[in-house]
């Protein structure tokens, strides 16, 4: 076998491992949990909900939610994560989409609620993109050709990803799925103000803090 038979042979060996190297599809780079927040926590107490926009259960205790957020104001920190339910929900992982798309101009909250107060009327769509251009445009998104250009993107997937395993990890494995300073509850309180309340004052006291005994004078969206 002469050298110039063996270079054309490694020749071609190496052009072919190239086009493999650049043509086989890349893994989706990791992603980094989200911080859709409300509040300075300025007592340190951190409320995070893992939540599937599509969990008749989470709709369910976004009222209360509300509520909670309103009486501490900025007392505590309330954070929410996604947490979609994909075998359970078929929407989960579309809605939580346009909710990331949006907040990448601003308007991550009023997805959020818009998507709850609808979730009867997107559930069960056969093209939820569609309608949730719609809520975009309807909640005033500058760009909204930006906003399905996000909603497709690796990016927004990875941090719903990420936001998946932060809330497994914590032993997440139910919506809606509450953590209190690092530490998940064991069980969901009722869904009412006092119930919440009464654990958020305990943390709070905890920390060396004083409960507000009224709601917030600037109560949080």
């Amino acid at each position: 076998m002469n050298k110039r038979f063996v270079f054309i042979v490694l020749g071609i060996i190496i052009a072919i491992a190239g086009f493999w190297v650049i043509t086989a599809p890349s893994e989706e780079a990791a992603g980094t949990p989200t911080n859709h927040t409300l509040g300075a926590g300025t007592t340190g107490v951190v409320l995070v909900e893992y939540a599937d926009f599509q969990c008749p259960a989470c709709q369910s205790y976004t009222p209360v939610l509300q509520e909670v957020k309103a009486k501490y104001g900025d007392s505590i920190i309330f954070q929410f994560r996604h947490f979609p339910l994909e075998s359970l929900h078929k929407n989960a992982r579309a809605a939580a989409r346009a909710a990331e798309a949006a907040g990448l101009q601003g308007k991550f909250w009023e997805m959020h609620d818009l998507l709850f107060s609808r979730q009867q009327s997107w559930q069960d769509t056969s093209n939820p993109l569609a309608t949730f251009e719609d809520y975009a445009e309807e909640i005033g998104i500058a760009d909204l050709a930006r906003f399905t250009t996000d909603y497709k993107s690796s990016t927004v997937n990875a941090s719903i990803n990420a936001d998946l395993d932060s809330g497994r990890a914590l032993g997440a494995e139910a919506t809606p799925t509450f953590v209190l300073n690092g530490e998940k509850l064991d069980e969901n309180p009722p869904a009412t103000l006092a119930a919440f309340s009464a654990l958020i004052d305990e943390a709070i006291i905890a920390k060396g803090g004083t409960p507000p005994t009224t709601e917030s004078t600037t109560p949080l969206p």
